[in-house]
C-alpha cells in the first residue's frame, strides 16, 4: 500500500491529529533562527513522538512522563536564559509548552488549548521580524490553523481537508475587512504599538568603535541598510562625490581601536550654503540611535514622536534606538562649513596619539615636515600623492595586521580596506600636528530601476577622514579615493570570491536576470515597509485627513476609540439583521426549494402541513390533481432524493440543487379551487 493510500485509510481522528501536528511544526519552524538549538530539537522531537503515537494508535504518555518533560523544558529555559521573564525566555517557553500540550491532546478541549497556544506562537514571530517573507509564512500558518479549527468543529462524517480548507479561507476573507479597519484606525500609541526587544546591542552595520577589520567584514554583507527617495526630477541623486551618509565619528584612538568621543552636549558649529536637497530615508533597524543622513542637514530630520539632536560632530541621534524600520525626512546642504575657523584647545584631542605607537609613521611625518614645512595643504597633498603613487592596494584581504596598524599599512603590507587607509591617514595627519578624525557611514548606493529608490547596502559601508584647516574648519578627505578612485567615482564595491555554488548558479541563470529579480523583490519589500511597517501615527492622521475627517488632524486615542466603537456597533447591528433574515429565510438551498414548493401548493388550495416532507407533498398533490400533478410529484421526489441519496451520484450537491431550481421554474402549478375529476 502506498503512503497516500495509507494516509487516506487513516481514521478521521488520526488524520486530523497529523494535520494539526504538521501545522504546529510549520508555526514553530521560523523560530529556528533565533531560539536556542535545543528548543527546536526538543519541540520537534515531541511533535514527532506525538505523530508516531497517533499513527500507531498507541496511548499517550502518562502523568509522570509529562511532568518530567515539563521540568526539563522549564529547567533548560532557566539555565539558558537565566530568567523566565522577557521576550526570549517567554518565546522559548511558549514553543515548548505548545509541543508538550500536543502529547496530552485527548479531548476536544485539549485541542482548543493547542489552537490558542499555536495562535499565540504565531504572533510571537513578529517580535523578531516583520519582514514580508515572515508575514507570508504566517499567513499560510493562519489558514492551516483555521483549517484545523474547522476540522474540530465538523464532528460528523469524514469531511475532506479540501472542504475544511475552503471554509477556513472564507473565514479568513470575511475577517480581512475587520483586520483592515483595526489596522487603519486602531490608535497607534507607544509602547502599545511597539515590539518588545531584549537586545539593544548593535545587530550589524556600523559601530561606535572601529577595530581594524570590522568595516571589511561589513562590506561582505549585501543586505539593505536604508532606502532613499530624493525629491528631485526622476528621483536622481546629487553628484556621486557628495553621496556621503554620515554615521559615527571616531576621534579617540588607543593604537588599535577608534572610539566615539564624549560630546558633552555641546552644539555643533555648522554654516550651510546654497540650496538644500530634500529626501526621505527608510532606515533598516540597527538598534542604535544614529539617524543616517547625507552630509549635512542643518535642520533636524522629521521624526514624529521623538526628539532628535545633533552632536558636535554633525551626527543626528534619535531619542530611542532604531529597533524597527524607520522613515524620516531630511534636508541636506552638500556645501557647508563645519567646526571652528581658528585653532582652539578643544582640537588638541584630534592630534593625540598613543605613547610609543607607530614609530615609523611618526618618523615619516617628521621627514615630511622637514621637507615641506608646516603648510597643512602641502602636507595633505603629499600624503595623498604617496597613496596614489606608492604602490598601495585596495583589498578586502590585507592579511595579518601588525600591532602598529599605521606602520604596517604605510611601510609593510601597503594594502587594506577603507578603514585601514583612513586610520593610517589620520595617524599620519596627527603626527603632522594636523587635527584629524575618522567618520564612518555609507558612501554611494544604487538606483532600483523598479521603484526608483536609491538603495544603500551594508556593502556600501565606508570610512573616510576629516582634517581641520585654519579658516575652513573640518574638511572631508577620502584617502581611499587616492588608492582606488573608482570606489567613489563609480561606487565600486569589493566582493568576496564566488564559491562553487555561486559559480554554478552563474552558469545557469544570467547575472542580469538575477539583478532584475533582486530589484523587483527589494521594491516589493520597500512597498511593504512603506505602507505596512511604517504606518505611523502621523500617516494615520494623513489618511484620516484624506478621508475628509478634518477634525482628526491630531487624532487622540479617545477619538479613534469612539470611531472604532461606532464601527463595531454598526457591524454588530448589520450582523444582527443578517442573522434575523437568515432565520426567516434559511440558508440551506434545499429547505428554500421545499418551502417554495409548499407555498405553491398552498396557493393552489392544497392543505399541506407546514413540515411535510417532499414525498408527502407529492402524494397529496397526486391525490388532488392526478396525472396533471405528475411533473410536480416527480420533481418533489427528486428533491427528496437529492437530500438523502449518497453524494457523488451524477454530480455534486450544488449541481443537483441548481438543476432542481431550474426545473422548478418550468413547473405548471394548478390554480386554486381545481381538483381531479371523479
Amino acid at each position: 500500500m502506498t503512503l497516500r493510500a495509507r494516509l487516506e485509510a487513516l481514521p478521521r481522528d488520526t488524520r486530523d491529529t497529523l494535520f494539526l501536528l504538521a501545522v504546529v511544526a510549520w508555526v514553530i519552524a521560523p523560530h529556528a533562527s533565533h531560539l536556542p538549538w535545543w528548543t527546536l530539537g526538543l519541540a520537534l522531537g515531541m511533535l514527532g513522538w506525538r505523530a508516531l503515537l497517533a499513527w500507531r494508535a498507541q496511548p499517550l504518555p502518562g502523568r509522570w512522563v509529562m511532568g518530567a518533560l515539563l521540568l526539563l523544558a522549564v529547567g533548560a529555559s532557566w539555565i539558558t536564559h537565566r530568567s523566565l521573564v522577557g521576550r526570549d525566555p517567554g518565546v522559548t517557553l511558549i514553543v515548548l509548552l505548545l509541543a508538550l500540550k500536543t502529547l496530552e491532546m485527548r479531548a476536544r478541549r485539549d485541542a482548543l488549548v493547542v489552537f490558542f497556544l499555536a495562535f499565540f506562537t504565531l504572533l510571537s514571530h513578529f517580535f523578531y521580524s516583520q519582514s514580508l517573507p515572515i508575514a507570508a509564512a504566517q499567513l499560510v500558518a493562519l489558514v492551516g490553523l483555521l483549517t484545523a479549527v474547522v476540522n474540530a468543529h465538523l464532528p460528523v462524517g469524514r469531511p475532506p481537508l479540501r472542504e475544511s480548507l475552503g471554509i477556513a479561507a472564507k473565514l479568513a476573507l470575511w475577517g480581512a475587512p475587520v483586520m483592515l479597519v483595526l489596522f487603519l484606525l486602531f490608535p497607534r500609541m507607544a509602547p502599545l504599538w511597539g515590539v518588545p526587544g531584549d537586545d539593544l546591542a548593535g545587530r550589524s552595520g556600523l559601530s561606535p568603535e572601529m577595530t581594524i577589520g570590522e568595516v571589511a567584514r561589513l562590506a561582505l554583507d549585501d543586505s539593505v541598510a536604508m532606502r532613499v527617495r530624493f525629491d528631485t526630477p526622476q528621483g536622481e541623486p546629487p553628484p556621486r562625490q557628495t553621496l556621503y551618509f554620515r554615521g559615527p565619528v571616531l576621534s579617540v584612538f588607543d593604537g588599535r581601536q577608534w572610539r566615539e568621543p564624549w560630546d558633552g552636549g555641546q552644539p555643533a558649529q555648522l554654516q550651510v550654503r546654497g540650496p538644500a536637497i530634500s529626501y526621505e530615508v527608510t532606515l533598516e533597524p540597527h538598534r542604535r540611535r544614529w539617524l543616517l543622513a547625507l552630509d549635512a542637514p542643518a535642520e533636524p530630520p522629521e521624526l514624529p514622536g521623538q526628539r532628535v539632536r545633533m552632536t558636535p560632530q554633525l551626527q543626528w541621534l534619535s531619542q530611542q534606538p532604531v529597533t524597527d524600520v524607520l522613515r524620516y525626512r531630511a534636508r541636506s546642504h552638500v556645501d557647508f562649513q563645519h567646526g571652528p575657523l581658528q585653532r582652539t584647545a578643544q582640537l588638541a584631542v584630534h592630534t593625540a596619539l598613543p605613547e610609543g605607537s607607530d614609530p615609523r609613521t611618526l618618523a615619516l611625518a617628521a621627514q615630511m615636515r622637514a621637507e615641506l614645512g608646516a603648510n597643512p595643504e602641502a602636507l595633505i597633498e603629499a600624503a595623498l600623492a604617496r597613496l596614489r603613487t606608492g604602490g598601495y592596494r585596495y583589498t578586502l584581504e590585507p592579511g595579518v595586521i601588525a600591532v602598529n596598524t599605521a606602520d604596517d599599512f604605510w611601510f609593510d603590507s601597503k594594502q587594506g580596506f577603507c578603514e585601514h587607509i583612513a586610520s593610517a591617514f589620520v595617524v599620519l595627519m596627527r603626527a603632522l600636528d594636523i587635527p584629524a578624525r575618522i567618520v564612518t557611514g555609507f558612501q554611494g548606493g544604487e538606483r532600483n530601476p523598479v521603484d526608483g529608490y536609491w538603495t544603500v547596502r551594508n556593502s556600501d559601508a565606508h570610512a573616510w577622514a576629516e582634517v581641520w584647516l585654519e579658516g575652513r574648519g573640518w574638511v572631508r578627505m577620502d584617502p581611499t579615493t587616492a588608492v582606488a578612485p573608482a570606489r567613489t567615482s563609480e561606487f565600486q564595491r569589493l566582493a568576496a570570491p564566488r564559491g562553487a555554488f555561486g559559480q554554478a548558479m552563474d552558469s545557469v541563470i544570467a547575472p542580469g536576470l538575477v539583478q532584475q529579480l533582486r530589484a523587483a523583490w527589494e521594491a516589493m519589500n520597500s512597498r511593504w515597509n512603506q505602507w505596512v511597517l511604517n504606518y505611523t501615527q502621523s500617516r494615520q492622521a494623513d489618511l484620516l485627513r484624506q478621508l475628509g475627517l478634518s477634525e482628526l488632524d491630531t487624532p487622540h486615542w479617545q477619538t479613534l476609540a469612539k470611531w472604532l466603537a461606532g464601527l463595531a456597533g454598526a457591524a454588530a447591528l448589520a450582523i444582527g439583521v443578517w442573522l434575523w433574515r437568515e432565520r426567516r429565510s434559511p440558508v440551506d438551498g434545499w429547505q428554500r426549494l421545499r418551502r417554495q414548493a409548499h407555498a405553491q401548493l398552498q396557493r393552489a388550495g392544497l392543505a399541506v402541513p407546514d413540515h411535510a416532507p417532499p414525498r408527502t407533498m407529492a402524494a397529496l398533490a397526486s391525490a388532488q390533481w392526478g396525472g396533471e400533478a405528475h411533473a410536480i410529484a416527480a420533481w418533489l421526489l427528486r428533491l427528496e432524493q437529492q437530500r438523502y441519496a449518497p453524494p457523488g451520484a451524477g454530480g455534486t450537491p450544488a449541481q443537483h440543487l441548481s438543476a432542481l431550481r431550474r426545473d422548478f421554474k418550468t413547473l405548471t402549478w394548478p390554480r386554486s379551487g381545481r381538483s381531479q375529476d371523479p
